[in-house]
Protein backbone atom coordinates (compact mmCIF):
# COMPACT_ATOMS: atom_id res chain seq x y z
CA UNK A 1 0.00 0.00 0.00
CA UNK A 2 1.54 3.49 -1.46
CA UNK A 3 2.45 6.24 1.72
CA UNK A 4 0.67 8.87 1.98
CA UNK A 5 2.93 11.85 1.66
CA UNK A 6 3.50 15.27 0.32
CA UNK A 7 4.83 14.03 -3.53
CA UNK A 8 1.75 10.99 -3.34
CA UNK A 9 -0.80 14.07 -2.79
CA UNK A 10 1.00 16.24 -5.64
CA UNK A 11 1.07 12.66 -7.97
CA UNK A 12 -2.42 12.52 -7.22
CA UNK A 13 -3.44 15.80 -7.96
CA UNK A 14 -1.75 16.28 -10.96
CA UNK A 15 -3.29 12.85 -12.15
CA UNK A 16 -7.18 14.19 -11.26
CA UNK A 17 -7.23 12.01 -7.72
CA UNK A 18 -7.97 9.18 -9.91
CA UNK A 19 -5.13 6.80 -8.68
CA UNK A 20 -5.84 6.64 -5.32
CA UNK A 21 -6.24 3.14 -3.87
CA UNK A 22 -8.60 2.11 -0.92
CA UNK A 23 -7.80 2.90 2.64
CA UNK A 24 -8.72 -0.99 3.79
CA UNK A 25 -9.68 -3.93 2.30
CA UNK A 26 -13.46 -4.91 2.58
CA UNK A 27 -12.78 -9.21 2.37
CA UNK A 28 -15.07 -11.93 2.82
CA UNK A 29 -14.74 -13.78 6.59
CA UNK A 30 -12.82 -16.19 6.36
CA UNK A 31 -13.54 -20.31 8.46
CA UNK A 32 -11.26 -19.25 11.52
CA UNK A 33 -9.04 -16.79 12.65
CA UNK A 34 -6.36 -17.05 15.50
CA UNK A 35 -7.87 -13.92 16.93
CA UNK A 36 -10.81 -12.34 16.47
CA UNK A 37 -11.63 -8.97 18.02
CA UNK A 38 -15.40 -7.91 18.36
CA UNK A 39 -15.74 -4.36 17.75
CA UNK A 40 -14.58 -2.00 15.09
CA UNK A 41 -14.23 1.32 17.17
CA UNK A 42 -10.83 2.78 18.28
CA UNK A 43 -10.22 0.42 21.04
CA UNK A 44 -10.87 -2.63 18.54
CA UNK A 45 -8.47 -1.60 15.76
CA UNK A 46 -6.16 -0.32 18.16
CA UNK A 47 -5.79 -3.85 19.77
CA UNK A 48 -5.66 -5.66 16.38
CA UNK A 49 -2.74 -2.80 15.15
CA UNK A 50 -0.66 -3.54 18.02
CA UNK A 51 -1.25 -7.24 17.93
CA UNK A 52 0.16 -7.40 14.22
CA UNK A 53 2.60 -4.57 15.09
CA UNK A 54 4.26 -5.54 18.44
CA UNK A 55 3.45 -9.37 18.73
CA UNK A 56 3.44 -10.32 15.10
CA UNK A 57 0.09 -11.80 15.72
CA UNK A 58 -1.41 -10.89 11.81
CA UNK A 59 -3.99 -14.02 11.41
CA UNK A 60 -6.64 -11.70 13.11
CA UNK A 61 -10.09 -10.48 12.23
CA UNK A 62 -12.32 -7.09 13.34
CA UNK A 63 -15.79 -7.82 13.57
CA UNK A 64 -17.91 -4.53 13.53
CA UNK A 65 -21.94 -4.70 12.94
CA UNK A 66 -21.72 -1.59 11.36
CA UNK A 67 -19.29 0.62 9.58
CA UNK A 68 -16.13 1.85 10.47
CA UNK A 69 -16.11 5.02 12.37
CA UNK A 70 -20.08 4.85 13.56
CA UNK A 71 -19.81 3.93 16.75
CA UNK A 72 -18.63 5.71 19.86
CA UNK A 73 -14.92 6.64 18.50
CA UNK A 74 -17.23 8.96 16.14
CA UNK A 75 -19.26 9.99 18.83
CA UNK A 76 -17.57 12.09 21.56
CA UNK A 77 -15.76 14.92 22.18
CA UNK A 78 -12.20 14.31 21.21
CA UNK A 79 -10.40 15.65 23.78
CA UNK A 80 -7.28 13.90 25.29
CA UNK A 81 -5.60 13.90 28.74
CA UNK A 82 -3.81 12.29 31.28
CA UNK A 83 -4.43 13.96 34.63
CA UNK A 84 -5.80 11.29 36.56
CA UNK A 85 -4.92 11.30 40.25
CA UNK A 86 -4.73 7.79 41.33
CA UNK A 87 -1.37 6.04 40.25
CA UNK A 88 -3.73 2.55 38.52
CA UNK A 89 -5.33 5.01 35.76
CA UNK A 90 -2.30 7.67 35.89
CA UNK A 91 0.44 5.37 34.33
CA UNK A 92 -2.36 3.84 31.86
CA UNK A 93 -3.13 7.42 30.50
CA UNK A 94 0.19 8.84 30.24
CA UNK A 95 1.04 6.20 28.60
CA UNK A 96 -1.34 6.52 25.89
CA UNK A 97 -1.11 10.21 25.37
CA UNK A 98 2.87 9.49 24.92
CA UNK A 99 1.33 6.90 22.08
CA UNK A 100 -0.45 9.60 21.31
CA UNK A 101 2.74 12.15 20.35
CA UNK A 102 3.84 10.24 17.72
CA UNK A 103 0.68 8.25 15.82
CA UNK A 104 0.37 10.57 13.48
CA UNK A 105 3.81 9.69 12.07
CA UNK A 106 3.75 5.92 13.14
CA UNK A 107 0.01 5.56 11.36
CA UNK A 108 1.42 7.30 8.03
CA UNK A 109 -2.43 9.15 8.91
CA UNK A 110 -2.62 12.86 10.42
CA UNK A 111 -4.99 12.11 13.10
CA UNK A 112 -4.56 15.93 13.71
CA UNK A 113 -3.59 15.92 17.82
CA UNK A 114 -3.56 19.12 18.61
CA UNK A 115 -1.26 19.77 22.22
CA UNK A 116 -3.18 22.95 23.29
CA UNK A 117 -3.46 22.34 27.02
CA UNK A 118 -6.32 21.14 29.36
CA UNK A 119 -7.55 23.47 32.23
CA UNK A 120 -9.88 22.12 35.23
CA UNK A 121 -11.78 24.93 36.44
CA UNK A 122 -11.76 25.45 40.48
CA UNK A 123 -14.57 27.43 42.48
CA UNK A 124 -13.90 27.06 45.70
CA UNK A 125 -10.70 26.37 48.12
CA UNK A 126 -11.65 23.01 48.65
CA UNK A 127 -11.30 22.44 45.06
CA UNK A 128 -8.06 23.91 44.87
CA UNK A 129 -6.55 21.90 47.55
CA UNK A 130 -7.67 18.71 45.74
CA UNK A 131 -6.24 20.11 42.41
CA UNK A 132 -3.09 21.07 44.41
CA UNK A 133 -3.45 17.35 45.39
CA UNK A 134 -3.91 15.74 42.09
CA UNK A 135 -1.20 18.18 40.37
CA UNK A 136 1.49 17.13 43.07
CA UNK A 137 0.49 13.21 42.22
CA UNK A 138 0.97 14.09 38.64
CA UNK A 139 4.18 15.59 39.33
CA UNK A 140 5.39 12.63 41.18
CA UNK A 141 4.64 10.23 38.11
CA UNK A 142 6.74 12.41 35.69
CA UNK A 143 3.23 13.87 34.35
CA UNK A 144 3.02 17.59 33.18
CA UNK A 145 0.50 19.62 35.33
CA UNK A 146 0.51 23.68 36.11
CA UNK A 147 -1.67 25.06 39.15
CA UNK A 148 -2.87 28.15 38.25
CA UNK A 149 -4.57 30.82 40.57
CA UNK A 150 -7.37 33.29 39.13
CA UNK A 151 -5.22 35.72 37.85
CA UNK A 152 -3.39 32.64 35.57
CA UNK A 153 -6.52 31.68 34.34
CA UNK A 154 -8.03 35.13 33.60
CA UNK A 155 -4.89 35.75 31.33
CA UNK A 156 -5.50 32.40 29.58
CA UNK A 157 -9.60 32.88 28.97
CA UNK A 158 -10.28 36.55 29.99
CA UNK A 159 -13.90 35.81 28.51
CA UNK A 160 -15.22 33.63 30.90
CA UNK A 161 -17.47 34.57 33.86
CA UNK A 162 -15.44 36.31 36.42
CA UNK A 163 -17.86 39.30 37.71
CA UNK A 164 -18.17 39.89 41.47
CA UNK A 165 -22.09 38.60 41.23
CA UNK A 166 -20.74 35.17 39.25
CA UNK A 167 -23.03 32.42 40.42
CA UNK A 168 -19.61 30.12 40.22
CA UNK A 169 -16.31 32.63 41.00
CA UNK A 170 -13.14 30.97 39.59
CA UNK A 171 -10.54 30.67 41.94
CA UNK A 172 -8.20 28.93 39.26
CA UNK A 173 -7.50 26.02 37.96
CA UNK A 174 -5.15 23.05 36.97
CA UNK A 175 -3.77 22.81 33.57
CA UNK A 176 -1.97 19.66 31.73
CA UNK A 177 0.10 21.67 29.11
CA UNK A 178 0.34 18.59 26.82
CA UNK A 179 -3.30 17.76 26.72
CA UNK A 180 -5.73 18.72 24.28
CA UNK A 181 -8.00 17.10 21.14
CA UNK A 182 -7.44 14.78 18.36
CA UNK A 183 -9.98 14.29 15.25
CA UNK A 184 -12.05 11.28 15.94
CA UNK A 185 -12.64 9.89 12.80
CA UNK A 186 -9.11 10.45 11.60
CA UNK A 187 -8.23 8.02 14.65
CA UNK A 188 -10.53 5.16 13.29
CA UNK A 189 -9.33 5.75 9.99
CA UNK A 190 -5.71 5.90 10.35
CA UNK A 191 -6.05 2.87 12.91
CA UNK A 192 -8.02 0.78 10.55
CA UNK A 193 -5.57 1.10 7.25
CA UNK A 194 -2.62 0.72 9.56
CA UNK A 195 -4.29 -2.93 11.07
CA UNK A 196 -4.81 -3.66 7.53
CA UNK A 197 -1.17 -2.51 6.17
CA UNK A 198 -0.47 -5.12 8.54
CA UNK A 199 -2.62 -8.12 7.15
CA UNK A 200 -5.66 -7.66 9.63
CA UNK A 201 -9.44 -8.48 7.99
CA UNK A 202 -11.74 -5.64 9.21
CA UNK A 203 -15.33 -7.01 8.56
CA UNK A 204 -17.51 -4.35 8.34
CA UNK A 205 -21.68 -5.49 8.86
CA UNK A 206 -20.85 -8.37 10.48
CA UNK A 207 -22.72 -8.34 13.99
CA UNK A 208 -21.70 -10.99 16.33
CA UNK A 209 -25.47 -13.20 17.59
CA UNK A 210 -23.76 -15.54 19.70
CA UNK A 211 -20.66 -17.62 20.93
CA UNK A 212 -19.93 -21.45 20.80
CA UNK A 213 -18.51 -22.81 23.71
CA UNK A 214 -16.81 -26.02 24.42
CA UNK A 215 -16.46 -25.94 28.30
CA UNK A 216 -14.53 -22.66 29.44
CA UNK A 217 -13.37 -22.10 25.85
CA UNK A 218 -14.80 -20.18 22.99
CA UNK A 219 -14.94 -22.15 20.04
CA UNK A 220 -16.48 -20.06 17.37
CA UNK A 221 -18.02 -16.71 17.02
CA UNK A 222 -21.83 -16.80 15.64
CA UNK A 223 -22.21 -13.43 12.76
CA UNK A 224 -24.39 -12.17 10.30
CA UNK A 225 -22.18 -13.34 7.77
CA UNK A 226 -21.50 -16.76 9.30
CA UNK A 227 -20.56 -18.86 12.35
CA UNK A 228 -16.52 -17.56 12.35
CA UNK A 229 -13.86 -20.03 14.10
CA UNK A 230 -11.20 -18.77 16.61
CA UNK A 231 -8.46 -18.95 18.98
CA UNK A 232 -8.87 -15.91 21.13
CA UNK A 233 -11.70 -13.58 21.27
CA UNK A 234 -11.40 -9.67 22.67
CA UNK A 235 -14.57 -8.14 23.71
CA UNK A 236 -14.02 -3.98 22.89
CA UNK A 237 -17.64 -3.07 21.58
CA UNK A 238 -18.37 0.16 24.76
CA UNK A 239 -21.97 0.65 25.34
CA UNK A 240 -22.90 -2.83 24.33
CA UNK A 241 -20.72 -4.76 26.61
CA UNK A 242 -23.39 -6.06 29.35
CA UNK A 243 -25.13 -7.59 25.55
CA UNK A 244 -22.95 -9.06 24.00
CA UNK A 245 -21.13 -10.57 27.28
CA UNK A 246 -24.53 -12.65 28.16
CA UNK A 247 -24.30 -14.05 25.16
CA UNK A 248 -20.65 -15.45 26.43
CA UNK A 249 -22.34 -16.17 29.59
CA UNK A 250 -20.70 -13.22 32.08
CA UNK A 251 -22.68 -10.73 34.13
CA UNK A 252 -20.39 -7.60 34.48
CA UNK A 253 -20.38 -4.66 36.95
CA UNK A 254 -21.17 -2.38 34.23
CA UNK A 255 -24.31 -0.28 33.27
CA UNK A 256 -24.91 1.88 29.66
CA UNK A 257 -25.65 5.56 29.58
CA UNK A 258 -26.30 8.00 26.37
CA UNK A 259 -23.75 10.68 26.48
CA UNK A 260 -24.99 13.52 24.38
CA UNK A 261 -22.57 16.40 22.65
CA UNK A 262 -22.99 19.53 20.73
CA UNK A 263 -21.54 21.44 18.05
CA UNK A 264 -22.33 25.27 17.76
CA UNK A 265 -22.30 27.15 14.17
CA UNK A 266 -18.80 28.06 13.27
CA UNK A 267 -16.95 31.39 14.92
CA UNK A 268 -14.01 32.81 14.67
CA UNK A 269 -11.10 31.83 16.79
CA UNK A 270 -12.05 31.94 20.12
CA UNK A 271 -10.84 28.90 22.51
CA UNK A 272 -7.45 27.83 21.80
CA UNK A 273 -7.53 24.81 24.50
CA UNK A 274 -9.89 22.86 26.48
CA UNK A 275 -12.23 24.02 29.58
CA UNK A 276 -13.73 21.92 31.73
CA UNK A 277 -16.47 23.72 34.67
CA UNK A 278 -15.37 22.47 38.04
CA UNK A 279 -19.20 23.22 39.55
CA UNK A 280 -20.85 21.53 37.01
CA UNK A 281 -20.09 18.91 34.27
CA UNK A 282 -19.47 20.55 31.24
CA UNK A 283 -16.44 20.74 28.63
CA UNK A 284 -15.82 22.61 25.72
CA UNK A 285 -13.20 23.49 22.80
CA UNK A 286 -13.24 24.76 19.31
CA UNK A 287 -12.86 22.50 16.36
CA UNK A 288 -10.77 23.86 13.32
CA UNK A 289 -14.16 24.43 11.61
CA UNK A 290 -14.54 26.64 13.58
CA UNK A 291 -17.85 25.45 15.36
CA UNK A 292 -17.84 25.05 19.27
CA UNK A 293 -17.58 21.50 20.77
CA UNK A 294 -18.90 20.83 24.00
CA UNK A 295 -20.64 18.27 26.29
CA UNK A 296 -22.07 17.37 29.77
CA UNK A 297 -23.25 14.94 31.89
CA UNK A 298 -24.73 11.63 31.29
CA UNK A 299 -28.52 10.95 30.79
CA UNK A 300 -28.85 9.29 34.23
CA UNK A 301 -31.35 6.59 33.29
CA UNK A 302 -29.95 3.56 31.73
CA UNK A 303 -30.24 3.06 27.29
CA UNK A 304 -28.66 1.52 24.62
CA UNK A 305 -29.99 4.47 22.43
CA UNK A 306 -28.05 6.71 20.76
CA UNK A 307 -30.11 9.88 21.58
CA UNK A 308 -30.64 12.07 24.44
CA UNK A 309 -33.56 13.95 26.00
CA UNK A 310 -33.76 18.04 26.39
CA UNK A 311 -33.58 18.11 30.42
CA UNK A 312 -29.50 17.06 30.09
CA UNK A 313 -29.73 19.30 27.12
CA UNK A 314 -30.79 22.23 29.29
CA UNK A 315 -28.35 20.82 32.00
CA UNK A 316 -24.79 21.05 30.09
CA UNK A 317 -25.94 24.67 28.22
CA UNK A 318 -27.21 26.52 31.70
CA UNK A 319 -23.47 25.02 33.04
CA UNK A 320 -21.79 26.56 29.99
CA UNK A 321 -23.41 29.78 30.05
CA UNK A 322 -22.89 30.17 33.50
CA UNK A 323 -19.16 29.39 33.03
CA UNK A 324 -19.35 31.49 29.72
CA UNK A 325 -21.86 34.06 29.49
CA UNK A 326 -21.21 35.08 25.47
CA UNK A 327 -22.32 31.55 24.70
CA UNK A 328 -25.70 32.41 25.26
CA UNK A 329 -26.38 33.86 21.73
CA UNK A 330 -25.11 30.96 19.86
CA UNK A 331 -26.85 28.38 17.66
CA UNK A 332 -26.76 25.04 18.25
CA UNK A 333 -25.91 23.68 14.84
CA UNK A 334 -26.17 19.49 15.59
CA UNK A 335 -26.26 16.70 18.59
CA UNK A 336 -25.36 13.19 18.71
CA UNK A 337 -24.89 10.79 21.39
CA UNK A 338 -23.15 7.60 22.29
CA UNK A 339 -23.72 4.38 24.42
CA UNK A 340 -21.11 4.96 27.49
CA UNK A 341 -20.84 1.66 29.98
CA UNK A 342 -20.48 3.20 32.78
CA UNK A 343 -18.52 0.73 35.56
CA UNK A 344 -18.70 0.57 39.23
CA UNK A 345 -15.66 2.59 39.81
CA UNK A 346 -15.68 4.36 37.05
CA UNK A 347 -12.33 3.64 35.83
CA UNK A 348 -11.54 1.09 32.95
CA UNK A 349 -11.56 -3.07 32.71
CA UNK A 350 -8.57 -4.57 30.51
CA UNK A 351 -8.91 -7.39 31.72
CA UNK A 352 -8.66 -11.76 31.30
CA UNK A 353 -11.99 -13.27 32.01
CA UNK A 354 -13.11 -16.62 33.54
CA UNK A 355 -13.72 -17.85 30.52
CA UNK A 356 -10.25 -19.02 29.42
CA UNK A 357 -10.29 -17.39 25.86
CA UNK A 358 -12.21 -14.37 25.94
CA UNK A 359 -10.72 -11.27 26.81
CA UNK A 360 -13.03 -7.85 27.67
CA UNK A 361 -11.90 -4.38 27.27
CA UNK A 362 -14.61 -2.51 28.89
CA UNK A 363 -15.89 0.15 31.60
CA UNK A 364 -15.00 3.38 29.81
CA UNK A 365 -17.64 5.62 31.12
CA UNK A 366 -16.04 9.37 30.11
CA UNK A 367 -12.74 8.83 29.03
CA UNK A 368 -12.73 6.48 25.93
CA UNK A 369 -11.61 8.18 23.35
CA UNK A 370 -8.74 9.81 25.09
CA UNK A 371 -7.24 5.93 25.58
CA UNK A 372 -7.59 4.89 22.35
CA UNK A 373 -3.87 4.10 21.60
CA UNK A 374 -2.71 3.09 24.92
CA UNK A 375 -5.82 0.85 25.50
CA UNK A 376 -5.19 -0.89 22.48
CA UNK A 377 -1.47 -1.49 23.43
CA UNK A 378 -2.33 -3.10 26.55
CA UNK A 379 -5.15 -5.28 25.40
CA UNK A 380 -3.10 -6.70 22.52
CA UNK A 381 -0.37 -7.76 25.22
CA UNK A 382 -3.29 -9.46 27.06
CA UNK A 383 -4.35 -11.38 24.68
CA UNK A 384 -1.02 -12.30 23.02
CA UNK A 385 0.62 -13.13 26.70
CA UNK A 386 -2.65 -14.31 28.00
CA UNK A 387 -1.65 -11.84 30.70
CA UNK A 388 -1.63 -8.02 31.60
CA UNK A 389 0.62 -6.09 31.15
CA UNK A 390 1.94 -3.70 34.04
CA UNK A 391 -0.18 -0.57 32.86
CA UNK A 392 -3.78 -2.57 33.00
CA UNK A 393 -2.98 -4.24 35.65
CA UNK A 394 -4.76 -2.47 38.10
CA UNK A 395 -7.60 -2.57 35.38
CA UNK A 396 -8.39 -5.87 35.73
CA UNK A 397 -11.81 -7.32 36.19
CA UNK A 398 -11.16 -8.68 39.67
CA UNK A 399 -11.04 -5.89 41.63
CA UNK A 400 -14.63 -5.84 42.21
CA UNK A 401 -14.02 -9.09 43.96
CA UNK A 402 -10.82 -8.16 45.92
CA UNK A 403 -11.49 -4.17 46.92
CA UNK A 404 -8.85 -2.88 45.10
CA UNK A 405 -11.27 0.06 43.17
CA UNK A 406 -9.93 2.74 41.34
CA UNK A 407 -12.27 5.25 42.44
CA UNK A 408 -10.91 9.05 41.34
CA UNK A 409 -13.67 10.84 42.23
CA UNK A 410 -14.81 8.76 45.79
CA UNK A 411 -18.19 8.22 44.58
CA UNK A 412 -18.74 4.82 45.34
CA UNK A 413 -20.35 2.08 43.04
CA UNK A 414 -22.74 4.40 41.74
CA UNK A 415 -21.85 3.98 38.06
CA UNK A 416 -24.40 7.54 36.77
CA UNK A 417 -22.29 9.65 39.11
CA UNK A 418 -18.72 8.99 37.91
Amino acid sequence: MAEYSVLSLVRNALGGHRRWIRAWRDPEPKKRYDVLIVGGGGHGLATAYYLARNHGITDVAVLEKGWIGGGNVGRNTTIVRSNYLLDGNNHFYEHSLKLWEGLSRELNYNVMFSQRGVLNLAHSDGQMDAYARRGNAMRLNGVDSELLDRNGVRRLYPYLDYSANARFPIYGGLLQPRGGTARHDAVAWGFARGADRLGVDIIQNCEVTGFERSGDRITGVQTTRGTIGCGRVGMAVAGNTSRVAQMAGLELPIESHVLQAFVTEPLKPLIDGVITFGAGHFYISQSDKGGLVLGGDIDFYNSYAQRGNLPTVEHVMANGCAMMPNLRRLRILRSWGGIMDMSMDGSPIISKTPIDNLYLNAGWCYGGFKATPGSGWVFAHTIAEDRPHRFNEPLSLGRFTTGHLLDEGGKGPTPKLH
